[in-house]
């Protein structure tokens, strides 16, 4: 059948092709998609020519050149069928170009973490092995890996969680230890001073390490030489604190000394607690807030000797002598004996004579002078001294003043005094008078027990002593401070718990408090007695 009988038929397929694209709106793509039908059957024509279609062959886009003008059936042009084509392209170009480089970066991670375990159940990965033979079964060579390949079934994507900064490390602290500093004297007249207090602190610290220290950590004690001098003070402080690296100072001794490096002390705001010494400028009122103390002041054991020998042994207060340092720990005490005096005597203030000698020496011919030259007759003497002077003083007024009463504050060191005195003759030491700020050692109380205890197991050998025994008071109660504080130790801290201690017991036979504005432990006073035998003996200072 020819071209020309088939155009019907073609006229009538394009026809009923236009009637659905008009009813269809998928095949509706708009103005800009359609054009003139003798545009498309010349094109229909040319392509027909191009891929040489045979004459005696239907072709529909012919018959268009004779049919009449209807409405096309929409089709995409060339252009927008290449271009969705090339998008297409594009994106599963992109696509596989972003898995290839997560999987990469999940690989190079995966390189650098240490392989996990193998399941019990899979061999671990490697070359297997055939039965009966040792070589290595050659494993098939691995595929290229596609896009979609290389894609995992699932990805976990770990969010970093931002961790918290660490705490700053503390100085002297350690998950091990927590390390003190004291400085004192261990060299010069009052070098037992500081040996003593530095063995009853030991002592106690030597108690807690063995019952498993504080949260698993030990106490250590370091110590710095001073000299009981003002000018060597400073450079200990910075020794303890700078190169020992401690974390506070328990236990200095002295006040001359403390003039220095408790200032030093604050201005680092780190812990000074327990020094031996009763000076007022350790207790300010408000009390500062790095220092603590645990004993009585020299304001406190002047106000009851001066009692006691007004009240008890019934002198007048202008036969009141004070033999005292000087310096700054002569100052407190001679202070202190001019407060009682004048709240005996109604308010009124009268001169009270005191007799002086300089720091780190035996020279009291002045002090003598100046008590010979008095015109009232003085019947008591209350010092404010270390061992050596003390004991120097009454040799040389023993038989100078005849029935002179002597009285001495707790600094002395009560059993140095004793043993210098002994050595001078029982006469020298019968009758002297030491107020203290712990109970007698002679007793037979829970502390002084445990104290004579410890102190034979971690200082043997070595005999009771008041200095050493305030020590291990000291070291007890800063111990106690330090369990309220917890595992986080840092000196914030620990004075927030030692101002928690409230009424707290430790067998003394006074009860011990610390809080915001109290930062001395304890008030207590006790009087004690040289007998014959240079052994203190308990007196009623009231």
């Amino acid at each position: 059948m020819s071209n020309s009988q088939e155009r019907p038929a073609a006229i009538q397929s394009t026809t009923q092709l236009g009637q659905r694209s008009a009813h269809d709106p998928r095949q509706a793509r708009g103005p800009s998609l359609v054009q003139p039908a003798s545009s498309v059957a010349t094109r229909g024509e040319a392509d027909a020519d191009e891929y040489d279609i045979p004459e005696d062959r239907p072709f529909p886009l012919r018959a268009l050149r004779s049919a009449p003008e209807q409405a096309p059936a929409p089709r995409r042009g060339s252009f927008a069928i290449v271009r969705d084509v090339a998008l297409m392209a594009v994106v599963s170009i992109g696509s596989a170009y972003a898995g290839i480089t997560i999987y990469s970066r999940m690989t190079s991670t995966d390189a650098t973490r240490p392989p996990a375990a193998a399941p019990a159940d899979r061999p671990a990965p490697g070359p297997r092995l055939a039965a009966a033979t040792d070589e290595p079964v050659s494993a098939p060579p691995a595929a290229a890996p596609t896009a979609a390949a290389a894609l995992p079934a699932t990805t976990t994507v770990a969010v970093a969680t931002p961790s918290l900064p660490a705490s700053p490390p503390v100085r002297g602290v350690t998950d091990t230890e927590i390390k003190f500093g004291i400085n004192a004297a261990f060299s010069g007249p009052a070098k037992e001073l500081g040996r003593q207090m530095k063995q009853g602190i030991d002592t106690a610290f030597g108690v807690v390490n063995a019952a498993g220290g504080i949260n698993g950590r030990q106490l250590r004690l370091a110590a710095a030489d001073d000299g009981y001098e003002t000018s060597r003070a400073l450079a200990a402080s910075k020794q303890l604190l700078e190169k020992d690296q401690v974390f506070g100072f328990v236990g200095n001794v002295g006040t001359p000394t403390a003039q220095v490096s408790m200032p030093y002390a604050l201005e680092q705001k780190t812990l000074f607690f327990g020094a031996f010494t009763g000076a007022g400028m350790l207790r300010r009122d408000p009390p500062d807030r790095y220092v603590f103390n645990y004993r009585a002041s020299y304001a406190e054991e002047t106000e009851n000797v001066v009692r006691y020998l007004v009240k008890v042994r019934r002198l007048k207060p202008e036969q009141i002598a004070v033999f005292a340092q000087q310096d700054s720990y002569g100052d407190s005490g001679f202070a202190g004996v001019t407060k009682a005096m004048r709240v005996l005597r109604g308010g009124h203030d009268l001169p009270v004579l005191r007799l002086d000698y300089k720091r780190n020496t035996v020279d009291v011919d002045e002090a003598i002078a100046r008590l010979r030259a008095s015109k009232t007759p003085i019947k008591a003497v209350v010092m404010v001294p270390t061992y050596r002077a003390a004991a120097k003083f009454i040799e040389k007024t023993k038989d100078l003043v005849p029935g002179l009463i002597y009285t001495s504050v707790s600094f002395v060191g009560s059993t140095a005094l004793a043993q210098e005195l002994m050595l001078l003759g029982p006469r020298f030491a019968e009758g002297v008078i030491v107020t203290q700020v712990v109970p007698a050692i002679e007793s037979y109380s829970s502390l002084i027990l445990e104290y004579k205890s410890a102190l034979g197991k971690y200082s043997p050998g070595e005999a009771p002593d008041y200095v050493s025994l305030e020590g291990y008071v000291a070291g007890s109660l800063l111990a106690e401070g330090l369990k309220r504080t917890g595992p986080q130790v840092d000196t914030e801290k620990l004075v927030e718990a030692l101002e928690t201690v409230h009424n707290f017991d430790m067998g003394l036979g006074t009860l011990l408090t610390f809080g915001r504005t109290e930062h001395q432990g304890s008030h207590k006073v006790w009087g004690t007695q040289l007998d014959q035998n240079g052994r203190y003996q308990a007196i009623d200072l009231q």
